[in-house]
């Protein structure tokens, strides 16, 4: 009776499938991640410069702004909140208009502003803004980008992330149970006979 030659341990390479899916889950993860991270400090830069608070004007004072309809303002206003709040006219060429800009708030490091209309134009030109309310008011101009926004435009950012994260995670874990349970399917065959 001939002795049964001890199992042989397969290696790393043998194994299926091979270890590169391990540093495809990594490259898929740090890809997604980082993409997402870049939406977000892309949409960051577009909130801190979403009001032009160096360039405000008071209740009464007359604005005049170059327009176009691809190119819509933003008017937020800074006030003690009295009721009824701010109120915007625009004219110009064609029948402007403002729209209501929706709730949202822009914050500096002392002051809230609240968006008080969006510029809606058919044609380019100059238009004259003027804007009162009760109460002592502060204006400026910018984009419709605020706080709120800002949360709902970092979903996409957030989740983008989140699926690089869970993808790597899922290729991480089927590869190791795929590559154990080859392993023990290969322990398990019978040796393979001497070659003669």
């Amino acid at each position: 009776m001939q002795p049964h030659p001890p199992p042989r341990t397969p290696t790393a390479k043998e194994l299926r499938p091979g270890r590169h899916w391990y540093l495809t889950a990594v490259a898929i993860a740090v890809v997604l991640t980082v993409l997402g991270v870049v939406i977000g400090v892309y949409r960051f830069n577009n909130l801190l410069d979403a009001v032009d608070t160096d360039q405000q004007f008071a209740n009464g004072d007359t604005v005049t702004l170059r327009l176009d309809p691809e190119n819509e303002q933003t008017i937020w206003a800074k006030y003690p909140g009295v009721s009824p709040g701010p109120e915007c006219d625009i004219s110009g060429p064609g029948a402007p208009r403002l729209t209501d800009p929706g709730a949202d708030l822009f914050t500096t490091y002392d002051e809230t502003w609240t968006p008080v209309g969006t510029t809606e134009v058919t044609r380019a030109g100059d238009y004259t803004l003027t804007c009162s309310s009760r109460a002592l008011s502060r204006y400026a101009l910018g984009d419709s980008e605020g706080l709120i926004s800002f949360a709902v435009d970092l979903i996409p950012a957030v989740l983008l992330a989140l699926v690089g994260i869970t993808t790597a995670a899922v290729i991480t874990l089927v590869t190791a149970v795929r590559r154990r349970a080859h392993r023990k399917h290969l322990l398990a065959a019978p040796p393979a006979p001497p070659h003669r």
